[in-house]
């Protein structure tokens, strides 16, 4: 159990300062998570807290100096883990924390552990919260939002197929269980499942790049990107279906011959790449000026640097670093607006002048009774897959994809968007039945200086700092109860499976 006890209200500098914090996560690959655990260490070291992290497996780069890293093979991914019990886990985590810290944490910081990625971990982190340690458990991502298999997994092998069971063990309540959340649709979502409110945080991640000078004009093309001078379009991500790289062509499709568009990353899951070639095949078929995996041949700053502007066409984020980080680059933002994600940002005052919200178009030009079909196979897929009873939800998310006879592009299969496609490389005039019709960056250009102020004061690695601090000293000081209830997943469920949440690209 923590050593935490209260301190008087002049001590609190120093209490603060002398924590010992326990970070949890299943590995420490770049990017993602681990970028957060990054600017965690970074600020809660700079602050004198001292900071221990437990992962499945080693760092793959350096984490800031002063950070004690324990790897623990029971906390990695499924099959890449430990035969332990939940019981073994957390003694070993307790074990590891105790060591590194020269005593046991006055707070754990758990990240993702409800994401099925590692079945034995819930059990462990239950096990820590019945010996009163106090939690702060932060899900980036939710097994329950388009990620069926990780949920079946959770429902079938922890809970024998009770969803209340499984939340008992996936979203524990207690005195001494807090929990943090990325976005205010998050945590609105959590609130509406039980989680009280005085255990629940906003907690932003923090945002840092290299920032060019202020004062300098845009970087220059450079001649290592491989563009010939034309204006390059740039989508930063690895090219999986959520980030509906087919939106992407699309303005590829458009393009004038003044322009380039580039993808930087290929996808590494063998899963996703029968699709991800299928959009290369089209690309070359077609004849787009399209470069593939771009970041594999030329540096990633180059490319920016030689960037007219950054896209995003992503269905899905979780925190949406892609919708602030360009800013911080020079460049400005195009593209997909997801609004539950962007009204955090824009409520902080970050301006997206280049983004929308759909991308109609005709449904006239589509198989309209195969999409229809389409819906209600993936409606009924997706019940099944949650172990929802079957409803008729499919009426309802067509309702939402189609208007005023259009459809909402972000929300087809790959077929339906490749059709579209192949005719607007038939007939580029047909762009007019499009809305938008076209990529403009010129009013987010305008908003690159304002923007970045903004993000720089509101998501800075020393805010971030002083946020989790303040969530830590909540955490440490809560009393522990051997009495637990849970949060209603069974709702927390519901919310994620409502009907204008359904894309063809989630199934």
């Amino acid at each position: 159990m923590s050593g935490y006890s209260a301190a008087a209200p002049d001590a609190a500098a120093d209490r603060v300062r002398l924590m010992r914090i326990a970070i949890v996560h299943y590995h420490l690959q770049t990017g993602g998570v681990t970028r957060v655990i990054e600017h965690a260490c970074a600020a809660l070291l700079g602050r004198g807290e001292q900071v221990a992290v437990l992962a499945g497996e080693p760092p793959q780069a350096p984490l800031p100096a002063g950070a004690t890293v324990a790897v623990l093979p029971g906390l990695a991914y499924e099959e890449r883990r430990d035969a332990l019990s939940p019981d073994q886990l957390a003694r070993a985590m307790a074990s590891a924390a105790r060591d590194a810290l020269g005593g046991p944490p006055d707070v754990w910081h758990l990240h993702n552990h409800c994401l099925g990625k590692n079945t034995v971990l819930p059990g462990a982190v239950l096990r820590l919260a019945r010996e009163g340690e106090r939690l702060l458990l932060q899900p980036h991502d939710f097994a329950e939002d388009g990620r069926p298999a990780l949920y079946g997994r959770l429902r079938e092998q922890l809970a024998d197929g009770n969803v209340g069971r499984l939340s008992a063990l996936l979203y524990p309540l207690a005195p001494q269980i807090h929990y943090a959340t990325l976005t205010a649709r998050d945590r609105g979502l959590l609130a509406g499942a039980g989680v009280p409110a005085a255990q629940l945080h906003a907690l932003p991640n923090a945002v840092a790049v290299g920032l060019p000078d202020p004062g300098a004009s845009a970087p220059a093309a450079a001649p290592q990107a491989g563009i010939d001078g034309r204006r390059l379009w740039l989508y930063p991500t690895r090219a999986i279906r959520r980030k509906n790289l087919g939106e992407f062509l699309l303005w590829a499709t458009l393009a004038g011959e003044q322009d380039r568009f580039a993808v930087t990353q290929a996808p590494q899951n063998p899963q996703e790449q029968p699709i991800y070639q299928r959009w290369v095949a089209l690309a070359r078929e077609l004849g787009l000026p399209m470069t593939f995996a771009a970041g594999a041949r030329a540096d990633f700053g180059a490319l920016v640097a030689a960037s007219h502007a950054l896209v995003t066409t992503s269905v899905a984020e979780g925190f949406g670093l892609a919708f602030l980080e360009p800013w911080l680059m020079g460049r400005p933002l195009v593209g997909r607006d997801l609004t539950e994600i962007t009204a955090d940002f824009t409520a902080a005052g970050v301006r997206l002048p280049g983004l929308y919200h759909r991308l109609d178009v005709p449904l006239a030009w589509l198989d309209a009774r195969r999409l229809r079909a389409a819906f209600d196979v993936a409606a009924a897929k997706r019940a099944a897959a949650y172990g929802r009873p079957a409803a008729d939800t499919a009426a309802q998310a067509w309702h939402s994809a189609v208007r005023d006879g259009h459809i909402d592009f972000g929300r087809l299969d790959e077929p339906a968007q490749m059709q579209v496609i192949r005719q607007l490389r038939a007939d580029p005039t047909a762009r007019t039945a499009l809305c938008p019709p076209s990529l403009d960056a010129a009013p987010a250009t305008a908003a690159i200086g304002e923007n970045r102020s903004v993000i720089e004061r509101e998501y800075s690695v020393v805010g971030f700092g002083a946020r989790l601090a303040a969530v830590y000293a909540s955490v440490a000081g809560a009393e522990a109860s051997a009495t637990f209830g849970a949060a209603d997943g069974s709702a927390l469920l519901g919310e994620f499976l409502a009907p204008e949440r359904l894309s063809l690209l989630r199934t």
